[in-house]
């Protein structure tokens, strides 16, 4: 593809040699001929001045010429679509390998892909155009919707309701038992049956080796647009917010409310029973031990806002000298007294 004709896809102006082809992409530091690459912050101007990309994409007030320039408000947003003019996702054939096991109730779609000792419960739907990679477990009455793809070492659970252009990535386990014990006299858990289901809209991804429990009683939603990280736990009976974002090792305790377009930062935890408003951002390690108002931005244990939870943490290196301060002022207090 030539600067020309990657500028006209992304409907952005170009400067500089519109014949010179490009075949491929990088980061500005390990960019060779023949690749694009962009720059999106200032920081990283030197970066770009050494850079052998044969193109980049700027923003509009940033001057340079020495290569083919393609200018973008947004600089990182227009790479991330020029990519996909190049990169294409592997995907398998769309086909049924003779070595998974499909029950005869099942209703498989059009142009279905199932791979290699795959198991496609009883009475289970897959819409038209899903792939399922090798080694997946699908349990009975499963509904899944169209054009979705779940990765090898999936368990899906009886019951379970997915979305269409869902992404399921390798080892998460959907539908799973709640964590739902009462304990009798004797001090013994007693489980607490976990009846409900799950519910996964559209859009919906989800990174490897995350676990979504089942409700005890109900649904476990995860409204449409929302995007979760590897190693996350969603509880039982938790609600997650249209086009939410969860980072690595969040969790969310049981009957938890999540808002739309809420942020989880890494490894932040929500305790049971708590309401996030819309637009709310957790930074990382946050714990939510009290409901959360929208549009707020918290951190801490338990949280606070992040205004206050930065003041508290720059004023932590200087606990050794106000102490060492408040000692001598005490001593001084002391000897006061005694005259």
């Amino acid at each position: 593809m030539t600067v020309k004709e990657l500028a006209r896809l992304l409907n952005c102006p170009f400067e500089g040699k519109g014949s010179t082809e490009i075949w491929g992409f990088s980061s500005l530091d390990r960019a060779k001929k023949g690749e694009f690459s962009f720059l999106s912050h200032r920081q990283y101007r030197p970066l770009l001045e050494k850079t052998k990309a044969s193109a980049v994409i700027i923003h509009p007030e940033e001057k340079f010429d020495r290569i083919p320039v393609i200018r973008s408000e947004n600089p990182y947003l227009a790479f991330v679509k020029a990519v996909e003019f190049f990169y294409k996702q592997y995907l398998p054939k769309t086909e049924i390998h003779p070595t998974a096991f499909i029950s005869s109730s099942a209703k498989i779609g059009k142009e279905v892909a199932i791979g290699a000792y795959s198991y496609i419960g009883e009475e289970t739907e897959i819409g038209t155009g899903t792939i399922i990679f090798p080694l997946v477990a699908i349990y009975p009455k499963v509904k899944i919707g169209e054009r979705t793809i779940i990765h090898s070492g999936v368990s899906i659970r009886e019951g379970i309701r997915i979305g269409r252009d869902v992404i399921i990535h390798n080892g998460a386990v959907i539908g799973s038992d709640g964590f739902g014990f009462l304990q009798d006299k004797h001090g013994s858990p007693i489980k607490i049956p976990q009846t409900g289901t799950v519910v996964i809209e559209d859009k919906v991804e989800i990174g490897a080796n995350t676990t979504i429990d089942r409700a005890a009683l109900g649904e476990t939603i995860i409204r449409e647009g929302t995007k979760i990280d590897n190693l996350v736990q969603v509880a039982h009976n938790v609600e997650i917010g249209a086009k939410s974002l969860l980072a690595g090792q969040a969790g969310i305790a049981g009957s938890s409310k999540l808002g739309e377009k809420v942020v989880m930062g890494g490894q932040a935890g929500v305790a049971d029973h708590i309401n996030i408003g819309d637009n709310v951002q957790m930074a990382a390690q946050a714990g939510i031990m009290k409901d959360i108002p929208a549009n707020s931005i918290v951190a801490g244990t338990p949280q606070m806002d992040i205004k206050k939870f930065m003041r508290i943490m720059a004023a932590l290196p200087q606990i050794p000298e106000l102490l060492k301060t408040v000692r001598s002022l005490k001593a001084k207090i002391e000897e006061l007294e005694k005259k």
